[in-house]
Order: C-alpha cells, then structure tokens, then sequence
C-alpha cells in the first residue's frame, strides 16, 4: 500500500523537475518573441548587424536599423563587454557583423567581435554597441549618461547639434571609462 501512494509523488516530482529545467530568464526583443538576450544574441552570431545614422538633440547619432540610439558602456573594452545577464535585459546588444545601410556612409570602425557567450557583438571604434529599452521610439536618447552597470552609458554621436561640444570618440582597453565621447 505505501508502494502505491509513492509513486504518484515520485512522478510528479520528476516531472516538475523536467519542467524547470526547460525554463530560462527571458525576454522580450524588439520583434515580440521571447528568448534569452544571450540565446538571441548567439544564435544571431552569422547575422549582420545594419546600422544607419538618426538626427537626434544631442546631434546625429549611430542607430539600428529601427532608428534606435546605439550606446556604449564605459567600462567595456576593446575586446569584452562587461554588460551580462540582467544588464542585456535593459541595454540589448547590437549582435552580429555590422554594416552601413544601403547608400549610407557611417564615420568610425565598425567591427565585431565574439563574447564570452559565444555571441557575436558589433562594435564602433573598438566600442561593444548596444541599444537602451528605455527608447521607445526612433531618435531617442533616453539612456544617454545614465550611471547604470557599472559604469556610465553614451550615445554614439557622430556629429554633435549646433553649440554642443564636439564628442571625442576614441578607442581605450583601459576600460576605465577614457572612451571620451559625448554626455559623460
């Protein structure tokens, strides 16, 4: 009789254990779907990354695709990013090889590079890219010199508007926040 009432137990107990374990921090992108940012990220490494420019009050920006502002993080490096796990929920990382849209020329080194992950990120000048979730609509830039992560967070500005300063764009592995730039 004890054998009986075990086995529904054990059963259950197994189940909710596969259960959870098909279970994983998601997301939602840009698209609708859910995923992990880093299982959108990897599984997007052979995919190109299309950036644009968007005129912006802080001036013209680098932006994705959608006219969204792409940013870089202070304390990242040439070759690491130092944004993971429930940082890539707030700031997405701009994955895969990039390139300018069609007819457009964009100022800077775009390149890429393969985290830690395994996810393949683009960069500028050196800068690991992102975008915020806090710009919900192109030509935003709502995440511009905000302190979050560890570090301060600036908006790639190409061009800077009338009567701001010129943004100085230039490539460290210091990763002590000596990127220059504009807003910080």
């Amino acid at each position: 009789m004890r054998y009986r009432q075990l086995v529904p137990v054990g059963v259950l107990a197994i189940g909710l254990l596969v259960a959870a374990c098909g279970n994983s921090p998601s997301s939602t992108s840009g698209a609708g779907t859910t995923s992990s940012p880093t299982q959108s990220a990897a599984a997007s490494g052979a995919k190109t990354a299309t950036l644009k420019t968007e005129s912006t009050s802080l001036g013209t920006v680098l932006a994705n695709s959608a006219g969204h502002t792409l940013y870089y993080l202070s304390i990242d490096t040439t070759s690491a990013s130092k944004c993971t796990s429930s940082c890539l929920t707030i700031w997405p990382l701009v994955a895969g090889k990039p390139q300018a849209a069609s007819g457009m020329t964009i100022s800077g080194t775009l390149s890429s590079f393969t985290r830690t992950d395994g996810a393949v990120q683009a960069t500028w000048n050196g800068h690991p890219l992102y975008t915020y979730s806090g710009d919900t609509a192109a030509g935003q830039t709502n995440g511009n010199g905000l302190n979050s992560f560890g570090g301060l967070w600036h908006a790639v500005v190409l061009s800077a508007a009338h009567g701001k300063p010129t943004p100085a764009p230039t490539s460290s592995s210091s990763g002590g926040g000596g990127y220059g730039g504009y807003g910080g």
